[in-house]
C-alpha cells in the first residue's frame, strides 16, 4: 500500500485570513489549532490509482487525458465526496485516522510559520521568484514538489490545484467563527476549497485566499491532500 507521506504540524496560535483580501477573509483573526497531520503532496494520480483499482470508485475525469495523467502529477477531477471516500479508505487500510484538512488547519500549514505573510515563501510576488505555475509541455499541472517546500516542509499549498477543505462554506464565516480548532459552519450547499490553481492566469494563490464548490462537482483543477488526527 502506497501511504502518502506526512508531515506533523504543531499546535498553535496563527494569524487566520487577510484585511488586504476578498471580504470573505476578514477579518484577520488569531485561532488556535491543535498539532496535527498533512500531507507532504497533495495526492497524485499514482496514489488514487490504487484506490479506483480496488473499489468501485470510478475513474476521475480527464483520468486519462495527456495533461493529466502523469502519475506524479497531483490528481484532478475528484469531487469532494470522493476525496472524502479515498481518505475512509486509506484510514480503513492503514489503521490511521486520515480526512480533509479544515480551512483552518490548511491555511496554518499553508504559512508555514510566516505568520501574517501573504505566501508560503514570504510577500514576495510569485512572478519575482523562480517558479514555474504549470507543465509547458501539456498544460497541465505540474508533478508534485516540483517548487520549494515552505516552513512547515509541505509542497504545493500556493500552486497546482485547489484543494478541497472538509469545511462547509460561508462567505462571511469568520465575523463570528471560534477562536479553537474552528471546524466550519454546520450546514451549507458548497465546501471550502484552497490554493492555487493551474489554469488560472495569476497560477499561485495567497495563504488567506479562499475558494469554494458544490461538493459533487468535478472540475480538472481540483484536488486534494490528506489530513491526519493526532490522537
Amino acid at each position: 500500500m502506497d501511504k502518502p507521506r506526512i508531515e506533523i504540524i504543531p499546535g498553535g496560535w496563527f494569524l487566520m485570513g487577510s484585511e488586504q483580501g476578498q471580504e470573505n477573509e476578514r477579518p484577520c483573526h488569531r485561532v488556535w489549532v491543535d498539532s496535527f497531520g498533512v500531507g507532504k503532496f497533495p495526492v497524485t494520480n499514482r496514489e488514487y490509482a490504487e484506490f479506483v483499482q480496488l473499489t468501485e470508485y470510478p475513474e476521475p475525469p480527464f483520468w486519462r487525458a495527456a495533461m493529466f495523467c502523469e502519475p506524479e502529477q497531483p490528481v484532478v477531477g475528484v469531487s469532494w465526496d470522493e476525496a472524502v471516500a479515498y481518505c475512509r479508505w486509506l484510514s480503513d487500510r492503514s489503521g490511521e485516522a486520515f480526512r480533509l484538512p479544515t480551512e483552518a488547519e490548511w491555511e496554518r500549514a499553508a504559512r508555514g510559520g510566516r505568520d501574517g505573510a501573504q505566501y508560503p515563501w514570504g510577500d514576495e510576488l510569485p512572478e519575482e521568484k523562480c517558479f514555474a505555475g504549470c507543465n509547458q509541455k501539456t498544460g497541465g499541472p505540474l508533478r508534485v514538489g516540483a517548487n520549494e517546500a515552505n516552513g512547515f516542509g509541505l509542497y504545493d499549498m500556493s500552486e497546482g490545484v485547489h484543494e478541497w477543505c472538509s469545511d462547509f462554506y460561508d462567505y462571511l464565516y469568520y465575523r463570528d467563527s471560534p477562536q479553537r480548532n474552528p471546524q466550519g459552519p454546520k450546514t451549507g450547499r458548497r465546501r471550502s476549497s484552497r490554493g492555487g490553481s493551474w489554469r488560472h492566469r495569476i497560477k499561485f494563490s495567497r495563504c488567506a485566499a479562499r475558494s469554494s464548490l458544490p461538493p459533487s462537482f468535478h472540475y480538472a483543477d481540483y484536488g486534494f491532500r490528506v489530513a491526519m488526527t493526532i490522537q
